[in-house]
């Protein structure tokens, strides 16, 4: 398999090299994250004094550490005095009691300690009861189309941002000849993130509400979603659902990284709203590998990558409110923000005032933008900027 590296996230592991917290990398499934701690591990590796301790529960020869008083002895005895010592697991919640061995090394200041495992294990909103709230967790993605072109080189960036359209992000699909079989290496992720990180982690018995729930949301994506049409849309003689379940089994969707919930913010009034949230996919091939190419607005299925972008870029991430027109998304960073509306096609005149005039009705000085399938270089109409999908996700415009 041809691996590239993935610089972003090196970096992040870098900037918090040795500081006293347990790092811990999550994200959905096959998105890298255990080649990463081995990238990362061997970059450590190349200081002289350090003294790395690399460890994969899933592989045989690690079988007896699958006990925590092994996992710990085993550790404890590999410290090296006068040495910084780093410790890498992955797959870390395969010993059972993994927990009490990672909170005592941590409170022994034994190793400067990173961490990969399952998302039923390792969820967000699981990390601080686990580990005491002494976590740092850094959220892997599925390839960029800024990744995706250093795997594929290309000088054709309107063709290259089609096949990534397309085929995604999930780099494991890449090593498959034909369309059909990436495919299904795709849905097999989907299955196993639905069965192994939510079925057996909440104890669900209706798994098919669970996948009629996800392919909803899959349909639905760039749509303000209220959990309460959700219930009544699925809601059959041979399926009985409300609110409370639906709201429960969406909310187990986004603790497995498979979406990514977004709130509402209103502008004018600078505060958040509880109401119909927005849900984008963590990446598109899963929805082109379960719905196929069943009719969607293009222009949703874009906003889908630039939110993903947007949080590749560590922004926060909401939908505007302004009056009744809606913004896309306001995106926050070090005190600024970003007002941004994404659409398909502008060549229209009615289409392209119908987007920038949401944009025009903002009265502050933060920058305004339209991102759209523009296939030319940037442009600005009103003070307003105007700039290509594919060069955006380039970091070009």
């Amino acid at each position: 398999m041809k691996l590239i590296n993935r610089y972003n996230y090196l970096e992040r592991l870098e900037a918090v090299k040795d500081i006293p917290d347990i790092k811990v990398v999550t994200g959905i499934r096959r998105s890298g994250k255990s080649i990463l701690l081995d990238e990362f591990s061997n970059l450590c590796e190349a200081d002289d004094n350090a003294n790395v301790v690399r460890i994969n529960l899933n592989q045989k020869k690690f079988a007896d550490l699958l006990y925590s008083d092994n996992l710990y002895d085993y550790i404890e005895s590999q410290h090296q005095q006068e040495k910084n010592n780093y410790l890498f697991i992955d797959e870390v919640q395969m010993c059972d009691g993994f927990e009490g061995v990672i909170n005592s090394l941590h409170d022994e200041a034994l190793y400067d300690i990173y961490l990969t495992g399952s998302n039923a294990f390792l969820l967000s909103s699981d990390l601080a009861t686990l580990f005491g709230g002494r976590v740092f967790e850094i959220n892997m993605f599925p390839f960029s189309f800024k990744e995706y072109l250093k795997y594929y080189p290309s000088d054709d960036i309107d063709g290259a941002f089609d096949d990534y359209y397309r085929r995604g992000g999930m780099s494991g699909s890449y090593l498959y000849r034909n369309d059909a079989d990436a495919k299904k290496y795709i849905e097999g992720i989907y299955r196993a993130t639905i069965v192994k990180d939510i079925v057996r982690k909440y104890n669900i018995e209706n798994e098919d509400l669970l996948v009629m729930i996800a392919n909803f949301l899959m349909d639905n994506v760039g749509n303000n979603t209220s959990i309460r049409n959700v219930a009544s849309k699925l809601t059959s003689d041979t399926y009985k659902t409300n609110d409370k379940t639906v709201g429960a089994y969406i909310n187990y969707l986004c603790h497995s990284f498979m979406f990514y919930p977004i709130q509402r913010y209103d502008i004018k009034g600078k505060k958040y709203l509880e109401s119909e949230k927005k849900y984008y996919l963590a990446d598109l091939s899963f929805r082109f590998a379960e719905l196929g190419t069943k009719f969607t607005d293009y222009g949703h299925l874009y906003e889908n990558l630039v939110a993903l972008e947007l949080f590749r870029k560590g922004y926060e991430v909401y939908v505007g409110k302004l009056y009744t027109k809606e913004i896309d998304f306001v995106a926050k960073k070090d005190g600024s923000l970003i007002y941004i509306q994404v659409s398909d096609d502008i060549t229209r005149t009615e289409t392209l005032e119908r987007e920038i005039k949401p944009l025009l009705s903002i009265k502050d000085a933060y920058p305004k933008m339209i991102i759209a399938r523009t296939k030319h270089e940037k442009m600005q109409q009103d003070g307003v900027e105007i700039v290509d999908i594919a060069r955006w996700l380039l970091g070009e415009q």
